[in-house]
């Protein structure tokens, strides 16, 4: 029997609201941390949806009053953070709402820290260096991808190519509201590359060499894959199916909340650069190099991949384990191109003569590449730039 791990740490939300039309209940649901008035950050695509106006009339129903910062962009910049920080202290607001994708999440949650401590954003990049007390946050996903409705990070852009991670408990919100209503008029795109995202976020909680790789993370792990595994394609067909756009919202919530504690890996630290240099999305990066890496990975760890194999495909547990990582890997590869997603890096323009300053871009994701499984040298990941390529 496996010694139990006796020290651990484990972090999350104090409140959940999930549900179709949570959102609609925000006045009352969080009246007490929302005060008498907030500012919602969000993007201009979210506001065109019409979602922002039901945030509003929410509010204004329970008398909060509310201003709306909506330039956020994806892989959003220092620049919009800070931009947002002078208009929240202007607005002199008790309270911020996060309304959209992980970009606008993340921009609220740094917002809130900032507005509220007075700090400056370049003191609080790094792990545990935001301490302060920020004002009040609730937040609130439009996709099912990031999780970042649950974890203490938050990524800003510091230049053309490169990310930078704040990742602190003071970041986390007091509230997460899962309203699977707002995620249904996701492109089956987005909802495809979202939702490997969040199979990543519980593949790298589950396999973390972090210290901090503990027993909770790893059951919300296999649950968020048994949950999107079984979910991802159907949403991405029929997208208006509310079943499957539920699953995918709480699987990723789960996903979240175990590497929120359990912390990501090589998965990550390779798919930064290709955003960075080539502004893939987030998600679609990760899923270009995720079954290389597991591969990678698979060599020296591959009873963790057997495990979680039949969590998000069901049918793998018939075959022997000594073959079911593979098989996982396989699995993933397949999913993915069922879902329409782009299988290699040179099918989004990307040149071979790009994979070396990658590489070497990849190795300055020491925070993450210290998680993984297996050692990763810069030589290791061009290897597998080139098997993705």
């Amino acid at each position: 029997m496996d010694q139990f791990q006796s020290n651990f740490t484990f972090n999350t939300v104090p409140r959940i609201h999930f549900g179709n039309g949570r959102m609609s209940e925000i006045g009352t649901l969080e009246a007490a941390a929302l005060g008498k008035r907030c500012m919602i950050i969000t993007d201009v695509g979210i506001v065109a949806t019409g979602i922002v106006d039901q945030a509003t009339f929410a509010l204004s129903s329970c008398g909060i009053a509310y201003s709306v910062f909506d330039k956020v962009e994806a892989d959003p910049s220092e620049a919009t953070v800070l931009a947002a920080v002078k208009e929240c202290r202007e607005a002199d607001v008790d309270s911020v709402i996060g309304l959209g994708g992980g970009s606008s999440l993340d921009v609220a949650k740094l917002v809130a820290y900032l507005s509220g401590t007075d700090e400056q954003l370049d003191d609080i990049y790094g792990v545990g260096k935001a301490t302060g007390q920020r004002l009040p946050l609730v937040l609130i996903p439009t996709t099912s991808g990031t999780g970042s409705e649950v974890t203490p990070i938050a990524i800003v852009t510091t230049t053309e190519q490169e990310k930078m991670g704040a990742v602190s408990p003071a970041l986390l919100p007091d509230a997460a509201i899962l309203d699977p209503q707002l995620t249904i008029g996701l492109p089956p795109a987005v909802t495809a590359a979202t939702g490997i995202d969040a199979m990543v976020h519980a593949i790298e909680a589950y396999t973390s060499a972090s210290s901090n790789n503990n027993p909770l993370s790893a059951t919300l792990a296999l649950e968020a894959l048994r949950l999107l595994g079984g979910s991802l394609l159907r949403a991405v067909t029929h997208g208006d199916d509310i079943e499957a756009r539920s699953r995918l919202l709480v699987g990723a919530m789960l996903a979240g909340q175990a590497f929120a504690n359990s912390p990501v890996a090589a998965v990550h630290a390779l798919a930064y650069p290709i955003g960075g240099h080539f502004k893939v999305p987030h998600g679609l990066s990760n899923a270009l190099v995720l079954p290389h890496v597991l591969r990678f990975n698979a060599v020296e760890a591959p009873e963790a991949y057997a495990e979680m194999a039949p969590a998000a495909f069901p049918e793998l547990a018939a075959v022997p384990a000594s073959a079911r990582a593979a098989a996982f890997c396989d699995a993933l590869t397949k999913l993915s191109k069922d879902c329409g997603l782009p299988q290699q890096l040179r099918d989004l323009g990307i040149g071979k003569d790009s994979l070396a300053r990658m590489a070497k871009d990849a190795m300055n994701q020491s925070r993450l590449l210290v998680n993984n499984p297996r050692a990763v040298t810069q030589a290791d990941a061009l290897a597998i730039y080139e098997a993705a390529w």
